[in-house]
C-alpha cells in the first residue's frame, strides 16, 4: 500500500511539482491550498507525512501546525519556505516540526526529509507495540488476598519518588515489581538500570557503579558511564542487594545519600537524580545482627517496605498462572495452547513449591512438551509434584518414633498438616472436616509449631 503525503502551499506550481515527485517515487499524494483545507483533508483521513509551507495567506503555517499537533501529536510534519531564517527553523522545531527545508526545494532534499520522517514514524510505532509487549510482560498476575494488597501497595507507592525496598523467596517476583512499580512511575520514560549485586566482584564496584574515564586503569581505553549516570532521572533497580559486600555497601551509601560521584581517574563531580529500588531475599534485619549488612544503608533503602508473598500463601492464584504460562509458550513454541484440567490445577495447588512462580513456569513449559494429548491431566503431573504433600514426607519419622505416645504425635502433626493443605489453610474448613473444635485445632496448630502466617480464619 502506497504511504500517503499531504502536500500544502498556496501556490499551484509548488503543488504540481512536487506532486509529480512524489507520485514517481510511488507516493499516494493529498494537495491542500491553505491551512484550514489541509485540516479537513487530515480529518477525513491521516496521512502519513505533512509536507506544510510556513507562508500562506490565512491560517499561515505554523498555525496549522499547532493545530495539526493538537488534532494528530504524531503525524510528522516538514516545513517548506522561501524566506527561510534560523529563528524560523527553530520556532517550528519547538512546535513540534519534524524537518524544515528551504525553497526553492531540492528534490533531494525532499525524499531525503520524507524518507526520515516515516523511518521514525515506523521507530515509534515499533517502540508503541514493545513498550505494550513489555507492559504485558510485567503483569502481576493473580487475585487472592496477598497479591491483591501487593497491588494496591505499587499503585500508591509507584508515582511518588519515594525508595523501595522489596523482599521475598528467591522466584517470587521481586524483579516483575521493581519493573510495575517503574512503569507506573513518573520516570516511566526513563530508563530503568538494573544492577545485579551479588555478581559485581568487589574490586569492580566503584567503575560498575559510577564509571570511569579513559586512561583510569589497564585497559580503560574509552570513557565509561556508570549504572548511576545511566539511570538519571530514571529508576535504579539494586537487585540481590544483601549479597552485597561490606566495602561495596559502603561505598554505595554515600552515593545514594549525596546523589554525587566522581567517575574512577576523574575529578569531576557528577549530580544525579535517581529513584532507588533494592530487592533481596534475604532477613536484613537478622544479617545487620551478623554484622553482614550496614544498617545505615538498611534505613536509607527501606523507606517503603514490599514483601512478595511465596507461592504457598497464593495457592488460588495458581490455575490463572498457569493458564497464563501455557498461553506464552504456545505463542513462543508457535502451537496451539494446552488446557489444564480441574483435577491437575487441585494436584498442583497442592505442592508446596519452594522455588515459587518461577519453578511453576519451568513446570508449565516442560507439560506444554511433554504432554502428548491436549488436556493435561493430573496423570500427566510429575513427580514430586504429584505426591500427596505433608504426610508422605512425615510418615517415616511415625513409624521410626521411639514411643506410641511419639508416633501417635508424629502421625498427628502430618495428618492436620495435610488436610490444612487440602482446605487451602482455612481454619474454620479444616476444623469441620477432621471433626474437631476450632479452639481445639488452634492448639495443635500452636504445638506443633505450624502456625506460619499461612492461615485463614473464614
Amino acid at each position: 500500500m502506497a504511504r500517503s503525503i499531504l502536500v500544502v502551499d498556496d501556490e499551484e506550481s509548488i503543488l504540481q511539482s512536487v506532486e509529480g515527485i512524489l507520485c514517481d517515487e510511488g507516493f499516494e499524494v493529498v494537495r491542500a491550498m491553505s491551512g484550514t483545507e489541509a485540516l479537513e483533508r487530515i480529518e477525513e483521513n491521516i496521512p502519513d507525512a505533512v509536507l506544510l509551507d510556513i507562508w500562506m495567506p490565512g491560517l499561515d503555517g505554523i498555525e496549522t501546525l499547532v493545530k495539526i499537533r493538537e488534532i494528530c501529536p504524531t503525524l510528522q510534519v516538514i516545513m517548506m519556505s522561501g524566506h527561510g531564517n534560523i529563528e524560523t527553523a527553530v520556532k517550528a522545531t519547538r512546535l513540534g516540526a519534524y524537518d524544515f527545508i528551504e525553497k526553492p526545494l531540492s528534490l533531494e532534499k525532499v525524499l531525503l526529509a520524507i524518507s526520515n520522517a516515516l523511518d521514525y514514524n515506523r521507530l515509534e510505532e515499533e517502540i508503541s507495540l514493545l513498550r505494550e509487549t513489555q507492559l504485558g510482560r510485567y503483569r502481576i498476575t493473580g487475585q487472592s488476598k496477598a497479591i491483591t494488597q501487593l497491588k494496591e501497595q505499587i499503585r500508591i507507592v509507584a508515582p511518588t519518588n519515594a525508595w523501595v525496598l522489596i523482599s521475598g523467596e528467591n522466584g517470587t517476583g521481586k524483579e516483575l515489581v521493581a519493573h510495575t512499580i517503574h512503569r507506573l512511575s513518573k520516570r516511566s520514560r526513563k530508563p530503568m538500570v538494573e544492577v545485579n549485586c551479588a555478581a559485581i566482584p568487589e574490586e569492580l564496584i566503584e567503575s560498575e557503579l559510577f564509571g570511569h574515564e579513559k586512561g583510569a586503569f589497564t585497559g580503560a581505553s574509552t570513557m565509561r558511564k556508570g549504572k548511576f549516570d545511566l539511570a538519571h532521572e530514571g529508576t535504579l533497580f539494586l537487585d540481590e542487594i544483601g549479597d552485597m559486600s561490606l566495602k561495596a555497601q559502603s561505598k554505595t551509601l554515600r552515593i545514594l545519600q549525596e546523589q554525587k560521584f566522581e567517575r574512577v581517574g576523574g575529578s569531576k563531580t557528577i549530580s544525579v537524580d535517581v529513584r532507588v529500588i533494592a530487592a533481596t531475599n534475604k532477613d536484613l534485619e537478622a544479617e545487620i545482627e551478623k554484622g553482614r549488612f550496614r544498617e545505615d544503608l538498611y534505613f536509607r533503602l527501606n523507606v517503603i517496605p514490599m514483601r512478595v508473598p511465596p507461592l504457598r500463601e497464593r495457592r488460588e492464584d495458581i490455575p490463572e498462572l498457569v493458564r497464563e504460562f501455557i498461553q506464552d509458550f504456545a505463542l513462543a513454541m508457535n502451537t496451539d495452547p494446552k488446557e489444564i484440567g480441574p483435577e491437575a490445577s487441585a494436584v498442583l495447588q497442592q505442592y508446596e513449591w519452594p522455588g515459587n512462580v518461577r519453578e511453576l513456569k519451568n513446570l508449565v513449559e516442560r507439560l506444554m512438551i511433554m504432554t502428548p494429548g491436549a488436556v493435561i491431566d493430573a496423570k500427566d503431573i510429575p513427580s514430586p509434584y504429584s505426591q500427596a504433600p505433608g504426610a508422605s514426607e512425615e510418615m517415616p519419622e511415625a513409624l521410626q518414633a521411639g514411643t506410641l505416645k511419639e508416633a501417635r504425635s508424629a502421625f498427628e502433626k502430618a495428618y492436620i498438616e495435610s488436610k490444612l493443605r487440602e482446605c487451602n489453610w482455612n481454619i474454620s474448613q479444616t476444623a469441620e472436616v477432621i471433626g474437631v473444635e476450632r479452639s481445639n485445632l488452634h492448639r495443635k496448630i500452636k504445638a506443633y509449631g505450624l502456625d506460619d502466617g499461612r492461615f485463614k480464619e473464614e
